[in-house]
């Protein structure tokens, strides 16, 4: 599948966009989690906010157990952030104080307040994210351009489209979840260990070129990453004369829920990409979301319903496919089904052991809130808003800059 395909059109592509580029410094891209709920001030966990730069949720995440004395474990988050912005973000942990947290002196990393709280914080409980991002280097008229554009995705809905960096940086991911879930194990090792790009450096393009040609011994010898990689363990089983499907038995599940998850994610791209351009329009037949609350029910009668879509109350969905996931009716179901009929696979297929997603819908768009966008001072632009939790804000910095493809936005 085409790096093109994982990428539906744009909702405002006859509108110009900006230009310009992104992450010149962590400054530059700033994100705030916005709770689900603040600390009660009682409860055996201490639930904390922390401003990171230049870290990862997890390396913040081990840092903080190590000046605590702690196991990594007994910290909770409600979401993960990227290393190369300045972010903030809530964190729970158990058998401490608020005043050992606040006490904290780390690196890169503050403790801007914390208190006591019931339970622990676990991924997804999240409202949402407010971003401030500057856009540098953008076209003269970028401002007017960019207010239009906000214009229409604040009445329509942001397409909810999954970012590139859920297919990984030779957006393949999705690849090896197909692969996985159709056992092609020979599928599953080219696009682990071969499938050199043009922007590989050249030992590692030379690696899985070798691994393309199934010589695993040289590969295995050319192979640049660290010997405890999963690659490293794969052509170490093929080049002692392991079979392909032995040698993936060495992947561990964590790796394999990743794989389908990014293939679910390209598969309701290619569903949302079909409805871009009428994307606040409902069918009959949809499973339709509340977006005040995330509950879904069945559209049986599109026109009664419409008006609901059209003030942003409501929207059409579409699935991430596993065997336990509920399809559509109508169209909508029809070519739920088709999409899948396509693969060559059935709700079925995606009952794998060690990789067994729960299935669910997803909005096929998401309402924008707190939106502005002014002049930098120097030539670009500041963009502010807030999204739901599980919400891209490339898809938002796509529309904005029309960059050719959202994996050019690198964010």
């Amino acid at each position: 599948m085409a790096d093109a395909q994982l990428t539906p059109p744009a909702l405002t592509a006859d509108l110009p966009g900006t230009g310009g580029s992104l992450r010149q410094s962590p400054e530059d891209f700033v994100v705030e989690e916005i709770p689900i709920y603040l600390p009660c001030g009682s409860g055996e966990h201490v639930l904390f906010e922390i401003e990171k730069r230049g870290l990862t949720t997890f390396s913040a995440i081990e840092r903080i157990a190590h000046a605590l004395q702690l196991s990594p474990r007994l910290i909770g988050c409600a979401g993960l952030k990227d290393a190369r912005a300045l972010t903030r973000q809530w964190l729970s942990v158990e058998r401490t104080t608020p005043e050992a947290v606040l006490a904290l002196q780390i690196p890169g990393l503050r403790i801007l307040q914390a208190d006591r709280h019931r339970n622990r914080l676990k991924i997804g409980h999240l409202r949402g994210n407010r971003f401030a991002i500057r856009v540098r280097d953008t076209v003269d008229d970028a401002l007017p351009r960019a207010l239009a554009i906000l214009d229409v995705l604040q009445r329509r809905g942001l397409p909810n489209a999954f970012g590139p960096q859920r297919f990984g940086l030779h957006r393949n991911t999705h690849l090896l979840g197909r692969a996985l879930l159709t056992q092609d194990a020979p599928g599953l090792l080219h696009y682990l260990l071969g499938d050199p790009h043009d922007d590989d450096a050249p030992n590692e393009y030379r690696a899985r070129a070798l691994a393309d040609e199934g010589d695993y011994v040289a590969a295995l010898a050319a192979w640049p990453h660290a010997h405890g990689s999963v690659e490293h363990r794969v052509l170490t089983a093929l080049a002692h004369g392991q079979t392909p499907e032995q040698a993936l038995r060495r992947l561990p599940p964590h790796l394999k829920r990743l794989y389908v998850a990014a293939f679910q994610a390209s598969l309701f791209n290619r569903l949302l990409a079909a409805r871009v351009s009428r994307i606040e329009a409902l069918e009959t037949g949809d499973l339709a979301v509340k977006h005040a609350n995330g509950a879904f029910f069945l559209v049986e009668d599109a026109a009664i319903e419409q008006p609901r879509a059209d003030a942003l109350e409501i929207s059409a969905s579409a699935p991430l496919y596993s065997h336990r996931v509920r399809l559509a009716q109508g169209a909508p179901g029809e070519r739920e089904r088709d999409l899948l009929r396509e693969e060559g696979l059935t709700l079925e297929s995606f009952r794998v052991p060690g990789a067994d997603l729960r299935g669910d819908r997803r909005p096929l768009r998401a309402p924008l809130s707190d939106v502005s966008a002014e002049s930098d001072g120097d030539g670009g632009l500041w963009l502010r808003f807030a999204l739901p939790s599980g919400s891209y804000a490339t898809s938002l910095l796509a529309e904005v800059t029309k960059a050719e493809r959202m994996a050019d936005l690198d964010v």
